[in-house]
């Protein structure tokens, strides 16, 4: 019987969760500060996952068609509205992005989602460059030396095996006990991603699943949620880092994840892609003895604490 992440109250077989959930609490990995996160929708989160009722609705909450039509509903241009209040209450520095394109930056952008999926300008997320791993985004990263069914990511290794997360038989083996990344994007955060490193696409697909919240809070009540989330995979041949499975997880109210980059080929810090409005997660995994991560990274990911990096920020370097 395993106990829930509260401050030690009632084991999750009880029923209902007694306690309020634990904050959840980020490290900056240059500074070491230590930062509290500002859950957007967290009350929400916590009557879903942390009661016997939310609970029992939650597959509906989780099924593709609700997040598809919250999502729409984010491209409307009355949800213009919520991006002001949205960035007082976060503090979002807005001089790092840039507005729509084809509007003017006093009136930058014609709906919530089109905020959401902002640009960044080139000064604001500098690229790690040569043999220097760089952060694909900006995200909150738990990090591992070598991924095995004894590493516990966050909850229960055992729901982290690469075979279940890519379901394929042909690149199931190739990431066995190779270092790897879970990078948790937050909605307050710049939601595209991009390319680690120069190389080519040697294979692509698109897992169907549901949609729950990636959320640490979700996932102490269900642990199989990166199994069981919708994903798209893409294998990468690397320049410096050999190949590398690029996956982008989506979750609860993530209206799509949408690809931008089609050629075969690319280069470091090319955009890959884009989740639309919600937080959503994307994780990679390596080839054994090709790279490694970042000591400090491991050490905060064994004391369970996520390390926030910005994208193009290092996380690990080439063997």
């Amino acid at each position: 019987m395993s106990l829930c992440p509260c401050r030690g109250c009632a084991p999750k077989e009880s029923g209902e969760c007694v306690s309020e959930l634990r904050p959840i609490r980020f490290v900056e990995l240059d500074s070491g500060v230590i930062q509290e996160e500002r859950v957007y929708g967290g009350h929400w989160i916590k009557l879903l996952y942390g009661t016997l009722l939310g609970r029992a609705i939650s597959a509906l909450i989780a099924a593709p068609p609700f997040s598809r039509f919250y999502g729409w509903l984010q491209d409307r241009p009355a949800s213009r509205r919520k991006v002001k209040p949205f960035i007082e209450q976060f503090d979002i520095k807005m001089e790092d992005f840039l507005p729509e394109e084809g509007r003017a930056p006093e009136d930058p952008y014609s709906s919530f989602n089109a905020f959401f999926t902002r640009r960044v300008t080139d000064s604001a997320r500098p690229f790690a460059s040569g043999e220097q791993f760089p952060a694909p985004c900006d995200a909150r990263y738990f990090a591992y030396a070598s991924l095995n069914d004894a590493v516990s990511i966050p909850v229960k290794g055992s729901c982290f095996k690469a075979s279940a997360l890519l379901n394929h038989p042909e690149w199931n083996g190739v990431f066995d006990k190779g270092p790897g990344f879970i990078a948790r994007l937050c909605p307050v955060d710049y939601h595209r991603f991009h390319f680690p490193d120069a190389g080519r696409v040697l294979d692509s697909w698109r897992i169907p699943g549901a949609l729950h919240s990636v959320n640490p809070w979700a996932l102490a009540f269900r642990e199989d949620i990166f199994m069981i989330n919708e994903r798209e995979v893409t294998i990468l041949e690397s320049e410096h880092f050999g190949k590398l499975a690029y996956v982008e997880v989506g979750a609860t109210c993530v209206g799509k994840i949408q690809q931008t980059h089609h050629e075969p080929t690319f280069k470091r810090g090319d955009e890959k892609g884009m989740f639309l409005f919600g937080g959503s997660t994307v994780i990679v995994l390596g080839e054994p003895g090709k790279w490694t991560i970042d000591e400090r990274l491991l050490a905060h990911t064994n004391e369970g604490v996520e390390a926030y990096l910005k994208m193009g920020q290092a996380l690990g370097r080439a063997l």
